[in-house]
C-alpha cells in the first residue's frame, strides 16, 4: 500500500470474458475507491491441459496460448503500465468486438497499446512459458486449481471472482468492492455462489 492506497492483484487470461468484465469493474473501482489494480497473467490452457474437458473447449484452449504469452512478454518488457494497456486493447477486440484471437488482432492491439508489434512473435514461442507458469501459480496456488479466472488478492487474501455481468459502474462498482473486501476479511469465509442465468455482456 502506497500513499494510503490499497493494491488489488488481479490474475487474468485475456480470452476469458468473465475476467474481462471483472477487470473493467476494477478499473471503475479505481475511480471511486483508494485502490490500484496490478494485473498478472494466468492461463486457462495450462490450468485445463490435463483435465477431462469437452472437445470444443479443448479446441478453444488451443488458441489461448498465443495471447497470454504475448501478455507475459509485454509485462516483462514494459511493466505494469504496458500490460494494463495491452489487456485493455486485447479485451476490447476479443470480447467487445468479437474479433479473432489471431496474430492480426494481437498486432493491432499492440499498436493501439503503444507497444512493439514484434511482441506478437511470442504467440508461437515457448520462451515465456516458464514465466507464465510462475505467474499462474502465484495466483492460483492461493485459491486452488478447481476454479478459474478472475482471481483477486487484496491484503493477503485471495479469492476467485467476482463473476458479474455487466460490470458495475461508478458507486455501484465501489459498493461491490466494499463487499468483496468485507467477505475476504472474514476468517473462514470461502464461497457464495448461484447458478448463472445470463451470458457475459460488455456494456
Amino acid at each position: 500500500m502506497a500513499d494510503g492506497r490499497a493494491t488489488a492483484d488481479f490474475w487474468f487470461d485475456p480470452i476469458c470474458p468473465w475476467a474481462w468484465i471483472a477487470s473493467r469493474w476494477m478499473k471503475e473501482v479505481e475511480k471511486v475507491r483508494d485502490v490500484d489494480t496490478s494485473f498478472h497473467v494466468m492461463s486457462l490452457a495450462y490450468l485445463n491441459q490435463d483435465k477431462d474437458v469437452p472437445e470444443d473447449y479443448r479446441e478453444m484452449m488451443s488458441s489461448a496460448w498465443g495471447p497470454v504469452r504475448v501478455c507475459v512478454a509485454a509485462g516483462e518488457a514494459h511493466g505494469q503500465e504496458g500490460l494494463d494497456r495491452l489487456y485493455t486493447e486485447l479485451g476490447t477486440r476479443f470480447h467487445v468486438r468479437g474479433e479473432e484471437r489471431d496474430r492480426a488482432t494481437v498486432e493491432a492491439a499492440l499498436r493501439a497499446a503503444g507497444l512493439p508489434v514484434e511482441l506478437a512473435d511470442a504467440m508461437g514461442s515457448e520462451d515465456y512459458d516458464e514465466a507464465l507458469k510462475k505467474s499462474h501459480h502465484e495466483g492460483m496456488d492461493q485459491v486452488g486449481m478447481e476454479v478459474g479466472t478472475p482471481v483477486i488478492a487484496v491484503e493477503g487474501v485471495a479469492f476467485f471472482g467476482p463473476v458479474v455481468t455487466p460490470a458495475p459502474r461508478g458507486e455501484a462498482a465501489g459498493k461491490l468492492w466494499d463487499g468483496v473486501r468485507l467477505v475476504a476479511a472474514t476468517e473462514g469465509f470461502y464461497e457464495l455462489k448461484r447458478t448463472r442465468t445470463e451470458d457475459p455482456t460488455f456494456d
